[in-house]
């Protein structure tokens, strides 16, 4: 009884995405590390010190980095074998709890004596950041890897069983390929059709079948320990959406703020330049923010100063931003 019991031992480790944005720029809390790759702020759940998981998890986090959490979310389980650790480890089997967390802090100073650092998360999905247009790495590296694994007929002919798409209708769904247009809410889709395909470096390192070695899977954005990179894929679709239907967007923005700002917050989640008469119009209309009053005092044109208008939250059920892209 008792190495049955040693044999089916799980561990419940809660991981957070804890996201800002500063310069322009979507930034993810990691620990880095040289040899395993970055990793999310992580713990195991002990249940004789906390009451709750969340109460475990903002207490961490404040003790690895020094963060007091604001909005705080529990995204989805991660249980598969093989993703935390190899599959042929006997240690206890860990099932990992994913949270999306978002804070004002700007991002910790990179002098090395710190541990904890925020890093862009299109440092882990570079073909996420259509801001300057499509990334040139889907064209140049995805795609063709990616055609090139979907046209392999007989692993095909194997996946019918389980899947009801083809390879090729998940790759244009996924990707965006004519017809299908690209939606920035699929990451995980697109992460998890990388890693089925063994085109990045965890699919190597948890023994997936692939043809690339670990420099060359590098190029498809930076490494995470564990299933940390798949948390995060996770973390950013659910944003993404959530900003449509939410104002969590001014979870992450200063009290007070200009339009521009609000704005810049916006496209650098989502990944889209939007169109900037489209988007005041839309601030305009939905009553999401009220003017101040007051003028930026820096160097420059001043401009107006905005906050977020919370009686919207018991106006309308849904106030979010869906913003069009250029």
């Amino acid at each position: 009884m008792t190495d049955r019991l040693t044999e089916t031992l799980i561990e419940i480790g809660l991981a957070a995405a804890v996201v800002a944005v500063t310069r322009g720029q979507p930034q993810i809390l990691v620990a880095r590390s040289d040899s395993d790759g970055d990793g999310l702020p992580y713990g195991n759940f002990d249940p004789l010190a906390h009451r709750t998981l969340e109460i475990a998890l903002r207490d961490f986090v404040t003790a690895q980095t020094g963060l007091s959490l604001g909005y705080v979310e529990q995204l989805y389980t991660f249980a598969d074998r093989g993703r935390h650790t190899r599959p042929d480890d006997c240690a206890p089997h860990v099932v990992s709890i994913g949270y999306l967390a978002l804070t004002r802090i700007a991002a910790h100073g990179d002098d090395g004596a710190d541990p904890s650092a925020f890093r862009s998360w299109y440092s882990y999905f570079p073909w996420e950041d259509w801001r300057e247009g499509r990334p040139a790495i889907l064209d140049r590296e995805i795609v063709p890897r990616l055609s090139a694994w979907a046209s392999d007929h007989k692993a095909e002919r194997a996946d019918t069983h389980q899947r009801a798409l083809l390879r090729f209708e998940r790759l244009k769904l996924a990707f965006g390929i004519d017809p299908s247009p690209w939606d920035e809410e699929k990451v995980l889709d697109r992460y998890e059709l990388l890693y089925e395909a063994g085109l990045i470096f965890e699919a190597i390192r948890d023994g997936r079948p692939g043809d690339l070695d670990e420099t060359t899977a590098r190029r498809f954005g930076l490494p995470m320990r564990h299933d940390h990179r798949r948390i995060l894929a996770t973390a950013m679709g659910r944003l993404r959406a959530k900003l449509k239907y939410r104002p969590v967007v001014f979870e992450l923005m200063a009290s007070d703020f200009t339009l521009t700002a609000l704005q810049q917050t916006l496209e650098s989640i989502s990944g889209h330049h939007v169109h900037k008469q489209n988007f005041r119009r839309l601030v305009e209309t939905s009553a999401l923010v009220e003017p101040t009053g007051q003028q930026t005092t820096t160097r420059g044109r001043p401009a107006a100063l905005f906050r977020f208008r919370r009686d919207v939250l018991q106006e309308r059920p849904s106030p979010g931003l869906r913003v069009g892209v250029k």
